[in-house]
């Protein structure tokens, strides 16, 4: 019986068979799923998910001194939210704090340096003892502004550790407020360098490189989370470089090597929250960038 066993073997024909099939349900099912997100892509074209209701939460704006940080601190506020609006620029800080103060919300000013990993749990610490558990955190500091793209490439272990351990000795802290409030919200702004990398000539690896792996840890976190049926969101916005703040829109340096020409950081501001408020899991600023970005990274050679 044994022998019999060993000498039994089914026909090549039926394997080839049996592998066709599963070839042809995996294809069916791919095919289905492209379909299904191209109609629910389109659906939200024309009925966009409503808007939430920011009201009451505790955000936590890093990078809140200039740019993109302090329009959304200031955008946040009004929309009555409490801040702790985190940088390492007290002057900058401060000049937030009174711009975002005279809205609905609360703002306060935290000075930290977010590479040092206790002095992040500090003051995580502190803003909990003042404002509550903080409900969202915006780490503004990943996106390299105009005068980073246009000055001497910064040193690279500053640049890892700005743009990418930031976000760990962040999220150390942060992470476990959320869980306790039962909600949260973590959106991580990252360059549309991330999407395609830079051809720019000069020595910007580093930051090119550091913009792959904040999207990285933006989509891994995100699947972790799906997967353990958390009500902690996570939302990665790819933004376009030149994002120009009033304190420098009058440079001709930072409007002639845009490309696609330069959006004041207010109107950034409004259409990062505005993904926000929707649950966006992933946008750029402009809208079509995200589109382009992804066709670029395709190796058409």
């Amino acid at each position: 019986m044994e022998s019999l066993r060993r000498s039994f073997k089914p026909p090549k024909m039926l394997l080839r068979l049996y592998s066709l099939v599963i070839l042809i349900l995996d294809l069916v099912t791919l095919l289905f799923g492209i379909f299904f997100a191209i109609l629910i892509a389109l659906y939200r074209i024309f009925r966009p998910p409503p808007l939430k209701n920011l009201y009451g939460e505790v955000a936590m704006v890093v990078g809140a001194g200039r740019g993109i940080g302090r329009e959304l601190a200031i955008h946040l506020c009004q929309l009555g939210v409490n801040v702790a609006c985190v940088d390492i620029n007290s002057e900058n800080c401060d000049t937030t704090v009174h711009l975002a103060s005279k809205s609905v919300g609360v703002a306060k000013m935290y000075i930290c340096n977010i590479t040092d990993k206790d002095e992040v749990a500090r003051i995580v610490n502190i803003i909990k003892s003042e404002l509550g558990e903080v409900t969202m955190l915006f780490h503004c500091c990943s996106i390299p502004s105009p005068r980073a793209l246009l000055q001497d490439p910064p040193e690279i272990r500053h640049t890892i550790d700005l743009t990418i351990l930031s976000h760990f000795w962040l999220l150390d802290t942060v992470l476990p407020c959320m869980e306790r409030a039962g909600k949260g919200h973590i959106v991580v702004l990252s360059s549309v360098a991330g999407l395609s990398g830079t051809a720019t000539g000069g020595n910007r690896v580093s930051l090119s490189t550091a913009q792959f792996a904040v999207q990285g840890l933006a989509e891994s976190l995100h699947t972790e989370l799906r997967h353990l049926n958390s009500n902690i969101i996570i939302t990665l916005v790819h933004v376009y470089p030149f994002i120009v703040g009033a304190e420098i829109a009058k440079d001709i340096r930072f409007r002639i090597p845009s490309y696609f020409g330069t959006m004041p950081a207010t109107d950034a501001a409004e259409q990062i929250l505005d993904g926000v408020r929707r649950n966006y899991a992933e946008f750029s600023v402009p809208g079509y960038l995200l589109y382009l970005g992804h066709i670029l990274r395709y190796d058409w050679t």
